[in-house]
């Protein structure tokens, strides 16, 4: 007779233990969380390793992080949609787990949409609801820009679409301003000194922002294994060019969206102004829902983690 394993549901368990005094309630939560749900998987993008995690069954439901992040930041929303969505979470190349490609050119945008088409196709399905933040919300954009037939349905955090972001570095000089770190970036080397707002570039320097002590800690441990010249390569091969000052703007030229769309951003946001968010719905052609959050800063799937994942839960399953 072969060895039989018995699932237990984990966090039933951890309760019980919890009730009987053998288990304190901090450490249950930190032993209920879905770092130890995930199950960790690598899609093959030309040649390029994609490391991603996978949770729950249901209609595909892909992350993607942005600067200086990891899958790891979608941890409050998958938990919150892993019931009824197959979630996954990928670690962009040059960060944590997957591949570390070397150049500036191994990070044009072109080849991180073809990660995100890699991710879907390794779970098996040819499409998905495709969700971002940050550089995430850049390559969800132009995913649904050049592969719509692979996107049901768009999701964006933090990042304006880029003819509302392309107005506002024209004529807004708090944008212009506040895009001031970009150019430091696209100009300097991981060994700067001052390159990260004026201080080095490490992985305890990189996890700052990261409030959750327990989950600084992984943060850091991510960052240690990440590429720092690839994390600049994002704004040395993509970040749009400053235009002369007082300038028209001059618009990229798009296509019009058929999927619907959910925005979320937060207003404290000092790096990407809401003046930006104006005029989306112009550039849209199915619905288009937009939630702002007083606030909640840059990282809003963090600072706003219980709004977010329940508005994101209504909407996708009003959508399905």
């Amino acid at each position: 007779m072969g060895v039989q394993h018995l699932r237990v549901p984990i966090r039933p368990l951890l309760a019980l233990l919890v009730s009987l005094g053998l288990m304190s309630p901090d450490t249950a939560q930190a032993q209920s969380d879905i770092w130890n749900e995930v199950t960790h998987h690598y899609a093959d993008s030309d040649g390029v390793g994609i490391h991603y995690v996978s949770a729950g069954q249901g209609p595909l439901v892909v992350f993607i992080h942005g600067f200086p992040d990891f899958w790891y930041t979608w941890r409050h929303q998958m938990d919150g949609l892993k019931d009824r969505f197959h979630v996954v979470a990928m670690d962009q190349r040059g960060y944590n787990r997957s591949d570390h490609p070397e150049g500036v050119e191994a990070y044009d945008m072109r080849l991180l949409v073809r990660d995100v088409a890699a991710v879907i196709r390794d779970t098996g399905e040819q499409s998905a609801t495709i969700i971002g933040h940050d550089w995430g919300g850049a390559v969800a954009w132009q995913f649904a820009f050049a592969l719509p037939q692979m996107t049901d349905r768009l999701v964006i955090l933090n990042l304006p679409h880029p003819r509302g972001l392309a107005r506002e570095m024209s004529t807004n000089t708090a944008q212009r301003e506040n895009s001031a770190y970009a150019r430091a970036f696209q100009q300097g080397s991981p060994d700067d000194p001052d390159i990260l707002f004026g201080g080095p570039m490490t992985p305890a320097t990189l996890a700052s922002w990261v409030r959750d002590d327990d989950a600084r800690a992984r943060y850091i441990e991510a960052f240690g294994r990440s590429d720092f010249a690839a994390m600049l390569n994002y704004y040395k091969r993509n970040y749009p060019a400053l235009p002369p000052e007082g300038a028209p703007p001059v618009l990229p030229e798009t296509p019009r969206l058929a999927m619907p769309v959910l925005m979320f951003h937060g207003l404290a946001d000092t790096a990407l102004n809401s003046d930006a968010l104006n005029n989306t719905w112009d550039w849209i052609d199915s619905d288009l829902t937009l939630v702002t959050v007083p606030g909640a800063g840059h990282f809003v799937q963090q600072d706003a983690a219980d709004l977010v994942t329940t508005t994101l839960r209504r909407w996708l399953r009003a959508r399905n």
